[in-house]
């Protein structure tokens, strides 16, 4: 590691501790040459997948904009601040755990419905009738009719079984 002040390649740890959750190391430093200290991180770096979009082109993986789309959707909708990080979460695990290198905008979308679906059904409305591209009443119907449908057996309260298309 060199030293940011002087440029020297020799420094020396002098203290390495892990942060609360254990995913972040945190090393203090002293440069041999001019013997000022720096601290240094270590944090995993997770690759996402780039975005195809429709048109083609690729883009980097942004969270910001995943929690803007749900954010949008869900704005004046009673689902709180937590359980929308937690649905962004669940939609980065899946997209790591797909382990490709592209994946289409139109997978993203699929799984951005289906944790709008489970978190607020007027939302999952909002998000398809954009998302789908409606362009008529009988579209936006049977969207609705879609979310009312519950196979039997399953109780009110359950989320909906998981989609084939994107695995366990």
């Amino acid at each position: 590691m060199r030293c940011p002040f002087c440029g020297a390649a020799d420094t020396q740890v002098t203290d390495t501790r892990l942060n609360e959750d254990g995913d972040i190391v945190r090393r203090r430093r002293r440069c041999q040459g001019c013997e000022k200290r720096f601290t240094t991180y270590e944090r995993i770096e997770l690759k996402f997948p780039q975005i195809i979009k429709r048109n083609g082109t690729r883009v980097e993986y942004d969270r910001e904009k995943l929690l803007f789309s749900l954010k949008l959707a869900l704005r004046k909708r009673p689902v709180t601040a937590e359980a929308i990080l937690a649905a962004v979460d669940r939609i980065e695990e899946k997209l790591l755990s797909l382990g490709e290198r592209e994946v289409s905008s139109e997978r993203v979308g699929e799984l951005v419905m289906r944790e709008l679906r489970t978190l607020d059904k007027i939302a999952y409305i909002r998000f398809a009738s954009v998302y789908r591209n409606f362009e008529d009443v009988d579209e936006f119907s049977n969207a609705i009719k879609e979310i009312q449908k519950r196979p039997r057996g399953r109780p009110k309260g359950d989320p909906p079984p998981e989609n084939d298309l994107f695995g366990p």
